[in-house]
């Protein structure tokens, strides 16, 4: 009997153990930003995505949002994460790109409000899509890493 070496399967050179991590760094950075939104009260706005204003449903969009995030974040650029710094820089710049797409873009088109409205909850949202990219990129820095 001959045993033979399992290698992870892989998509345009990214495994799926570096997808995952980054889906535990999206999960881990929804969880942060969803504590600010939380004490913002935008989570009802967030079900609001999925035709409910349960805060409960918000949390569960919130986190699938995040988890899709964490993964196309990982799928992208996986094989740029070095370390932490670079984790933390190449996630902080995708959280930018995030909330240009998220808050200033589909979410008001998807609720029929005006796009690209810059007030001061938007540079709230600014600053927590900021956080949340910081974490992501550091987790998934580590756990890319771990993969390797």
């Amino acid at each position: 009997m001959s045993t033979t070496a399992q290698r992870p399967t892989t998509m345009m050179g990214i495994s799926v153990p570096q997808v995952g991590a980054g889906v535990a760094g999206g999960l881990a950075g929804g969880l942060v930003f969803g504590l600010m939104m939380q004490m913002m009260g935008m989570m009802a706005m967030v079900a609001q995505l999925v035709g409910s204003t349960a805060v409960a449903v918000g949390w569960v969009a919130h986190l699938a949002i995040s988890a899709f995030i964490g993964a196309s974040f990982t799928v992208l650029g996986a094989r740029f994460l070095g370390g932490l710094v670079t984790g933390l820089v190449a996630g902080a710049v995708y959280g930018m790109v995030w909330w240009v797409l998220g808050p200033l873009l589909l979410m008001p088109a998807r609720l029929g409000m005006p796009l690209f409205t810059i007030d001061a909850m938007a540079w709230k949202s600014l600053m927590g899509h900021v956080v949340f990219g910081m974490v992501l990129g550091a987790v998934a820095a580590v756990a890319v890493r771990r993969t390797r």
